[in-house]
């Protein structure tokens, strides 16, 4: 089989981003270059490495062990390219992917325990929702990183082998609401309350869940706002300008004028956060930064 770096480099970026769109964008192609270097590995392969579904680009389960070489062979490249260049690195680097809500709580708590116990480790770290993440970690272009699930906590994907997964900890999903207004003084809330609330949620592909709005609302919720950063969301909240829905876990990290309620009405909503690398023996840097998240919640 004879296939280039430039095809094993798409074949990853389409197991990250899950769509040749994205995978062209992410690396500077042509939609059309990176369906030719696809189609191309298809050929070399003698196999169907990519499905295409509704929500995506999924590889086969030929396309994934063709994934498992393509990062070992771009590693050692990558590694070549330094020992060529004299740019090899001082410490050992792990690459970490945090969900959404994860990093201001996590992080900080986190790089400092490493600073202390292994200062030859680098932490580099990228933010993802829960799906793209688990791509990231099965294209390789991460060695770890922080999950979320709720019940009944399935493993973050289907693909085979599992993915090696360990809990940090569960905690509760509440609403964070004005201190003042409507829901001044109270400390929960009935869900059919909720149904006319102006939410603040964060955009989502059409595979993944809208994050922001309480899961199993009745009716359509009315966002009114749409972002990604959690602080712009508590402000837009401690404002009076909507309502979002966080982990406890946020609490001591609120601005003033926030307030966080519990739902009445409907089943607890419990996340449970997780710590996922690829299966197999962990090197002792991932091991180390598994420990210092574990330590950090």
């Amino acid at each position: 089989m004879d296939v280039s770096s430039t095809g094993l480099r798409v074949l990853q970026q389409i197991a990250e981003s899950g769509s040749f769109t994205a995978a062209a964008t992410r690396l500077g192609y042509t939609q059309s270059a990176v369906s030719r270097q696809a189609a191309s590995l298809e050929r070399e392969a003698g196999a169907t490495l990519f499905e295409r579904r509704s929500d995506g680009v999924r590889l086969t389960p030929a396309g994934l062990t063709l994934l498992r070489h393509a990062r070992t062979i771009l590693d050692t490249l990558a590694k070549a390219e330094r020992d060529l260049t004299g740019t090899a690195p001082r410490t050992e680097v792990v690459r970490l992917g945090v969900f959404l809500s994860a990093g201001s709580v996590v992080l900080p708590v986190m790089l400092g325990r490493l600073a202390a116990s292994d200062p030859h480790l680098t932490v580099t770290t990228v933010e993802g929702t829960t799906p793209g993440l688990t791509r990231a970690l099965r294209a390789g272009s991460i060695d770890l990183a922080v999950l979320t699930s709720r019940p009944p906590h399935r493993p973050p994907d289907d693909e085979s082998p599992r993915l090696h997964t360990e809990t940090v900890e569960d905690t509760e999903l509440v609403v964070a609401v004005p201190a003042a207004g409507v829901f001044a003084g109270l400390t929960s809330v009935h869900v059919d309350e909720l149904v006319d609330a102006p939410w603040i949620a964060a955009p989502s592909p059409r595979s993944e869940p809208l994050l922001g709005v309480w899961p199993g609302l009745p009716g359509r919720p009315r966002v009114v706002h749409s972002t990604r950063d959690w602080l712009t969301k508590l402000q837009l909240v401690a404002g009076g300008f909507g309502v979002t829905t966080v982990p406890a876990r946020l609490a001591p990290l609120l601005p003033p004028g926030v307030s966080l309620l519990h739902v009445d009405g409907a089943s607890p909503e419990i996340r449970r956060v997780l710590v996922a690398r690829l299966p197999g023996h962990a090197t002792p840097a991932v091991t180390a930064v598994t420990r210092a998240i574990m330590a950090a919640v």
